[in-house]
C-alpha cells in the first residue's frame, strides 16, 4: 500500500520508535568512540537526548505533524546532553522549522525538513567536522531533496533517504583518517542511522530491527535519567505524588508461571500510579524509578515478578519543606552579585579546588556525565549573578554551554574550556573590576597557557598515533593525544611527563584521582624531585574518576 501522507500521530509514533531504538543500541554506540578511554559516551548522551524529546512528544495532545515536531524540538534542546546531543538537537529543531504549520507530511515535507535541519546544526558548530553526525545527516538531506519530487511513497522515499545514511556513514573513515586508523564509523553518525532506521520501522508497521550492542546498564540510566524536583517554581503543597520510590526485582521463574513479566504492560501499570516513572530492565534485574503517593502499592506491583532488593522511598514534602525552603527564601532576599562563574568538574576534591579559585557554581559531570543545556542554565540561575561566565572544562559540554548562554536571561559569556587545567587557568585571570567582554577575552586567553596531562586505562586493544596499546593498559594523554602507554601506572605518567615538560616550564600541579595511592602521589613527587629541581609541584586531591592523574604544566 502506497503511504502518501502521514497525521502527528503517525509522526509522533515513528519519533518514539527511533528514540527506543537509539535506547537498545546506546552501548554499541559507545563502543564506537576513537580512543579506547573508559569515557566513550556518545551513544549515552544522544540516548538520553533523545529520551528527553520523546518524552515531549508524550506530553503531547496533538495530531498535528508540526506541532509534534516543535514537542520534539523543545524536549531536545532542553535533555541535550555533550555535542552529539547538541548537534542531535538542532538537527531536529532545524526540521521543526522547516514544517512548522504542517497538519499532515508528504515526501516534500520531510525533505524541506532535512534540509533546514542539516542548515541549522552546521550554523550552530563553529568548526564543522566532514565524516561526523553533521555529514551523514547532510548527506541524508541531499537524498531526501533528490528523491521527494519523483517519489510519492513515503516508505520508499525514506528508504533511499536511510540507504544514503548508512553510505555516508560508511564513508566517514574515508574522511576523517583517525577513524580510518582504528577501524570505526563515527559514533554519531551512527547514533543518526539508528534513529532513521527507528523511525522507518514503524512507518512500515514492522517491529524494530534487532539490538547490535550490549544491553542498557540499568544504574547508567536510571541515575541519568534521575528526577529534578523544581524546587525553585513550585510550593510543597503542588507535590502530588510525594515518595521519591526506587526498587530493584530480582526476576524469579517461579513467580513469572503466574505472572509473566512484560516490561511494556509493567511501566503502563505503574504509569497509573504516580509519574516521573522509569523502568529498565534485563533478563535478571527490572529497576524501577517512580514518584508515587501510595509506595506500597507500587512495590506490591513488582513483588509479584520476584524479590525486592535495593529498596528506597524518600518523602519528597519533607526534603522540600526543610532542605529547599528555607533555601528559597533566603535567596529571593539576596540582591544579585555583579558576577557569577559556573563551572563543570567531577569529584568532590576538584569542587573545593575550583570553589576555592572563585567558581560560584561547580556542576558535578565531565567526562561519561555531561550536562544537559537544561543543567547548565539551572546553574546559571543558581549562580544569582547579573554576569555569568561558565567554564565547561570538557569539548564535549561546550556546545550544551553556549545552547545555555543563549537561552539564558542573565548577561552570559561562555569560555570554551576544554580541559580541568584550562579551567584553573581562567578562573586566575577573572578580574571583578573587568567588563564580562574583557574577563571572556582574557580568561580563554589564560587558558592557552596551560598543558593538560591525563592518565587513564584503556577498554579495548587498538593501535593509534603510531601506539599499540592493550586493553587494560594505561595510556598518557597530553592534550588530549597518546603520548604513552604501559602496564604500570606510574611508568605510564613518568614517561608523559618526559614528553610534555619543557624548560620554560614553572610549575606542575597534579590532580589526584580516585584510583591513585598516596604511595603513587608520593613516588611521583620525588620522580619531579630528582628530575625537574626547578620545578614548583602543586599536589591537590582532585576524587576525580577515569583519570588516575590530571596534570596542570605552566
Amino acid at each position: 500500500m502506497t503511504v502518501r501522507t502521514i497525521d502527528g500521530a503517525a509522526f509522533a509514533q515513528m519519533v518514539l520508535a527511533g528514540s527506543q531504538h537509539l535506547t537498545n543500541n546506546a552501548k554499541m554506540i559507545d563502543s564506537l568512540n576513537v580512543f579506547p578511554v573508559p569515557d566513550g559516551d556518545t551513544g549515552t548522551n544522544m540516548n538520553l537526548s533523545m529520551t528527553s524529546g520523546a518524552n515531549e512528544v508524550k506530553n503531547t495532545d496533538s495530531d498535528q505533524a508540526g506541532e509534534i515536531a516543535q514537542a520534539l524540538s523543545k524536549g531536545l534542546l532542553m535533555g541535550a546532553r555533550g555535542n552529539s546531543g547538541v548537534i542531535l538537537s538542532q538537527l531536529f529543531r532545524g526540521f521543526a522549522k522547516g514544517i512548522e504549520g504542517k497538519v499532515l507530511l508528504d515526501a516534500a515535507a520531510f525533505a524541506e525538513g532535512f534540509d533546514t535541519g542539516v542548515k541549522t546544526a552546521y550554523k550552530a558548530v563553529m568548526k564543522p567536522v566532514e565524516g561526523t553526525i553533521l555529514t551523514v545527516a547532510k548527506d541524508a538531506a541531499a537524498k531526501a531533496a533528490e528523491a521527494a519530487p519523483v517519489t510519492e511513497d513515503l516508505t520508499k522515499f525514506l528508504e533511499e533517504v536511510l540507504e544514503e545514511a548508512k553510505a555516508s556513514l560508511k564513508r566517514t573513515p574515508e574522511l576523517l583518517p583517525v577513524l580510518k586508523e582504528v577501524g570505526v564509523v563515527d559514533s554519531g553518525g551512527q547514533g543518526l542511522v539508528t534513529i532513521y532506521e527507528g523511525m522507518l520501522a514503524s512507518l512500515k508497521g514492522e517491529e524494530l530491527p534487532e539490538s547490535t550492542g550490549s544491553t542498557v546498564d540499568l544504574d547508567d540510566l536510571v541515575n541519568a535519567e534521575h528526577h529534578k524536583m523544581a524546587q525553585d517554581f513550585m510550593d510543597t503543597e503542588d507535590i502530588t505524588f510525594g515518595y521519591c520510590t526506587e526498587f530493584m526485582v530480582k526476576l524469579e521463574e517461579e513467580k513469572m508461571k503466574d505472572h509473566p513479566f512484560e516490561e511494556e504492560t509493567f511501566r503502563n501499570e505503574l504509569g497509573e500510579h504516580g509519574d516521573s516513572l522509569l523502568v529498565v530492565s534485563d533478563d535478571e534485574i527490572v529497576k524501577v524509578h517512580i514518584h508515587a503517593e501510595y509506595p506500597g502499592e507500587v512495590l506490591t506491583l513488582g513483588q509479584r515478578f520476584g524479590s525486592l532488593i535495593n529498596l528506597k522511598i524518600e518523602n519528597m514534602r519533607e526534603q522540600h519543606t526543610s532542605i529547599v525552603g528555607e533555601k528559597k527564601k533566603q535567596k529571593a532576599s539576596e540582591d544579585p552579585a555583579e558576577y557569577g562563574i559556573v563551572t563543570v568538574a567531577m569529584g568532590d576534591g576538584l569542587k573545593t579546588l575550583l570553589e576555592s579559585l572563585g567558581a560560584t557554581v561547580v556542576i558535578q559531570g565531565g567526562q561519561t556525565m555531561n550536562p544537559s543545556t537544561q543543567d547548565i542554565a539551572d546553574a546559571i540561575k543558581q549562580a544569582n549573578a547579573r554576569n555569568v561566565i561558565v567554564l565547561p572544562n570538557n569539548k564535549n559540554i561546550v556546545m550544551a554551554a553556549e545552547q545555555a548562554a543563549d537561552l539564558a536571561e542573565e548577561n552570559v559569556a561562555v569560555v570554551a574550556t576544554k580541559t580541568i587545567p584550562q579551567g584553573m587557568s581562567s578562573l586566575l585571570a577573572f578580574h571583578p573590576d573587568a567588563t564580562i567582554e574583557e574577563n571572556q577575552t582574557n580568561m580563554l586567553e589564560a587558558s592557552k597557557h596551560v598543558k593538560t596531562g591525563q592518565v587513564t586505562y584503556a577498554v579495548r586493544d587498538t593501535q593509534i598515533d603510531g601506539l599499540a596499546i592493550e586493553n587494560g593498559s594505561f595510556m598518557g594523554l597530553a592534550d588530549g593525544k597518546i603520548k604513552s602507554t604501559n602496564k604500570d601506572k606510574l611508568t605510564t605518567v613518568k614517561d608523559l611527563l618526559q614528553e610534555m615538560v619543557e624548560e620554560e616550564d614553572e610549575i606542575v600541579t597534579i590532580l589526584q584521582g580516585e584510583d591513585a595511592t598516596q604511595e603513587e602521589v608520593e613516588a611521583l613527587e620525588s620522580f619531579l624531585e630528582e628530575n625537574y629541581e626547578d620545578l614548583e609541584v602543586e599536589i591537590h586531591e582532585g576524587g576525580q574518576p577515569i583519570y588516575a592523574f590530571i596534570l596542570a604544566i605552566e
